[in-house]
């Protein structure tokens, strides 16, 4: 599969393209959101940039402290910064982000709840487009599987078929199963967040489980992942995602009920 792209004698990397869109379709809709919450654009913008830019740094940090070549790195300085050979880890990304957002809370005297209800509905649409990186890439696939499944059980497109064919061998196509699951995930919260009879939280909850859910079950079929020991540190880091999603939900549920009592 031809992964780059020629654009004015430059090679570009499709994998690039499609997280560039992925990031610049959330920023979008995450600057749409806060303008209906009320809140000050130039706060926006301030909590964006350092956003991005440190998610980008706990992406790739994390996966150097995982990927089994940390003293390969460590004597190649360069090749920590060196994207091109790819490496990055969302649940680094995702952490990392999260220290902004409690920075920024506790500095400008912001609820965190209400930050992040907006944050997730972006970044999991972000994530739905991004994983399609993984596809162009013919990376973070599953096991083994047959041309039967994959055209007759699934009945998927050709070309994300031919996708799966490496060395003549298909693949489980994990990076589509995620895909969907966000994709889904992310219409649930839209429809959630319309209802507005959720208190701040909430939709920061579900995401936690939803995409913490998901990983769990997606991790134990991929054969590329990071590890802490003979532990997958995704699936481990999942399922703290999902337990601390159901905490969240409870009591946001919690408070809406006592809410309602107390009018």
């Amino acid at each position: 599969m031809n992964n780059t792209i020629l654009i004015f004698g430059f090679e570009i990397y499709w994998y690039a393209i499609i997280i560039t869109t992925g990031l610049l379709t959330g920023i979008i809709l995450a600057r749409r959101e806060w303008k209906k919450s009320g809140m000050e654009i130039k706060l926006f913008d301030d909590i964006l940039f350092s956003t991005i830019i440190f998610s980008f740094i706990g992406a790739r940090i994390w996966y150097i402290l995982f990927s089994g070549n940390l003293e390969s790195y460590i004597s190649d300085p360069f090749s920590i910064i060196n994207l091109r050979d790819g490496g990055m880890a969302i649940h680094g990304g995702i952490l990392a982000g999260m220290m902004v957002l409690i920075f920024y809370a506790r500095k400008k005297k912001l609820i965190l709840l209400e930050i992040t209800d907006i944050a997730v509905i972006s970044l999991i649409l972000g994530q739905a487009i991004g994983r399609w990186g993984n596809f162009v890439n013919q990376e973070a696939h599953g096991g083994e599987t047959s041309l039967f499944f994959l055209k007759e059980t699934l009945h998927l497109p050709k070309f994300i078929i031919e996708g799966m064919n490496i060395n003549g061998i298909y693949y489980h196509p994990t990076f589509l199963y995620e895909s969907l699951w966000n994709i889904l995930g992310f219409i649930l919260l839209i429809i959630i967040r319309k209802t507005r009879k959720t208190s701040y939280g909430f939709l920061t909850g579900f995401y936690l489980m939803w995409y913490g859910l998901a990983r769990i079950i997606i991790e134990s079929m991929r054969t590329d992942a990071l590890l802490l020991g003979n532990i997958k540190i995704a699936q481990l880091s999942s399922i703290i995602m999902l337990i601390v999603g159901i905490i969240i939900m409870i009591i946001t549920f919690k408070r809406r009920i006592n809410e309602k009592n107390s009018n």
